[in-house]
């Protein structure tokens, strides 16, 4: 059955779909990047509240700025901004339909109708996720960098801006220019501080163009910080498959893991919706949450992606199921990880990495290897060398975190330890492999590249241990390096 307000009332026995009057709700949220995180993620949490009757006027309204926001506006106003959301559970999967969003924005280069939406005061809350490397942060400084192209270009245009911070920015100068109460700006991305970071991006951007609006912006926006976390695949042939195996036909179906977690601070000064009720946490010590999540969660990725990747096993489940692969995530976590993190208020980080062996272990996900490899050069800055300099810190070498980034720049090279060719899977793929290629011969250049590891790169420990790691990989194979590692002999 094609998917559509009015086949809700034809749904297969076992599907859930909006317990509430769809035509009732009023928007309240506009959110920038309807991906499928989004619809697994904040909307189900929406969703949920709309069926216990409350929050109705905090409706969603899609917008985005790329072309691929545009067909997925298409694909939704084709379904009635209906999602289908499978969760994906050894124990069986369970198909719901969503409701909580009921309009998409025209995607447009000058963004016109996003702004407009935005300057509507009914839209108390923009939310966004941009991905970690959509916030123009430089990474060698960490900081917001005026100087990328695309802010230069907002900057100078600022009625017609290309990008999302451009767009918010526009909409708060047309609310200001109205005596309207600015929006709370609600970053749902999975970075560190990602509200403080959000704001150094709008703000950043206003002074380019209106000092007076950037003050204006840092006095009264509020940029609250959160935690997101939900493991949720691409959608491709598979995940459209599962949706018809529950009777729908959906175009863009949502497949995710049955857990879910979101932690936010308590700062809305145009108001929420009250999801405490569902099972978000409210909390001033998101940090703590954050920190827990993106080095254990986050870098536990990246600890079995890269070795999995070269060793040519395709799904996360797959290479949880490798004794080898499991032992090296589990040293690496309860060495050189986990005894770093901060405490989290009422959390065991023992249990929490019990539950993140689980979580990878799902088989119904069949989350990619080479999804968690993407985009290394803007994850490893956010993920892993935060916990490599903490080990540096408290005068430990963290041998495990270091093979990590050896292992890391192996598969950059673009070939797995078999000869197959990896396809290109970062941003910045053509350095990458370049610079990879160059350091089979001279490791140092790898660590030269400052704006992934500071001055980290620099420190002779870790250029000797990271040398020795890379050219064992090269010399004996990923396995062979592992089981020595695992074993306690070193690399």
């Amino acid at each position: 059955m094609k998917l559509s307000n009015s086949a809700l009332s034809h749904l297969s026995a076992g599907v859930a779909g909006p317990h509430y009057d769809r035509a009732s709700l009023t928007p309240g949220i506009l959110h920038i990047g309807v991906g499928n995180f989004h619809r697994a993620h904040q909307a189900v949490y929406l969703d949920d509240l709309f069926g216990l009757g409350e929050g109705h006027d905090w409706a969603l309204i899609g917008a985005g700025v790329r072309a691929t926001d545009a067909r997925m506006r298409d694909a939704l106003a084709a379904q009635d901004n209906l999602s289908t959301v499978i969760e994906l559970d050894p124990r069986g999967n369970r198909a719901r339909v969503t409701g909580a969003m009921i309009g998409f924005v025209e995607v447009q280069p000058d963004n016109a109708a996003l702004i407009a939406a935005m300057a509507d005061p009914a839209i108390r809350i923009v939310s966004l996720t941009v991905t970690e490397g959509g916030y123009y942060v430089d990474p060698a400084t960490g900081v917001f960098d005026p100087t990328h192209p695309d802010i230069v270009a907002d900057g100078a245009a600022p009625a017609r801006p290309a990008t999302a911070f451009g767009a918010i920015l526009a909409a708060l100068a047309a609310r200001r220019a109205a005596g309207l109460a600015p929006f709370t700006v609600m970053s749902c991305d999975n970075l560190p501080g990602n509200g403080t970071v959000t704001r150094d991006a709008v703000v950043g951007l206003a002074r380019l163009s209106d000092a007076a609006l950037a003050g204006w912006v840092a006095d009264h926006v509020a940029f609250p910080n959160g935690m997101v976390d939900r493991i949720t695949p691409a959608t491709g042939p598979r995940e459209r498959a599962l949706a018809a195996s529950f009777g729908i036909e959906d175009e863009v179906p949502v497949t995710c893991e049955p857990f879910r977690q979101w932690v936010l601070e308590d700062h809305f000064p145009a108001g929420r919706p009250p999801l405490e009720k569902v099972g978000v946490t409210f909390t001033p010590h998101v940090h703590l949450y954050e920190a827990m999540k993106i080095r254990i969660l986050n870098g536990g990725h990246a600890i079995i992606a890269y070795p999995s990747g070269l060793m040519d096993i395709e799904f996360a489940h797959e290479a949880m199921a490798d004794p080898l692969i499991r032992a090296f995530l589990r040293k690496v976590e309860q060495d050189e990880i986990v005894p770093h993190v901060p405490p989290v208020p009422d959390t065991s980080l023992t249990d929490y990495y019990a539950l993140i062996e689980e979580r990878f272990s799902n088989p119904e996900i069949a989350d990619t290897i080479r999804r968690l490899c993407l985009d290394g050069s803007n994850r490893q800055p956010k993920f892993i060398i935060p916990s490599l300099r903490d080990n540096l810190a408290k005068g430990t070498v963290p041998t495990g975190l270091i093979l990590l980034s050896a292992l890391w720049c192996r598969y950059c090279a673009g070939t797995t330890d078999a000869g197959t060719e990896i396809a290109p899977n970062d941003p910045n793929w053509d350095r990458l492999t370049a610079t990879a290629t160059a350091a089979k011969t001279d490791p140092k250049l790898w660590l030269g590249m400052v704006e992934i590891y500071g001055e980290t790169g620099r420190d002779p420990q870790v250029q000797a241990a990271f040398a020795t790691a890379l050219t064992a990989i090269w010399t004996r194979g990923t396995r062979a390096v592992l089981e020595d590692y695992v074993a306690g002999r070193g690399v």
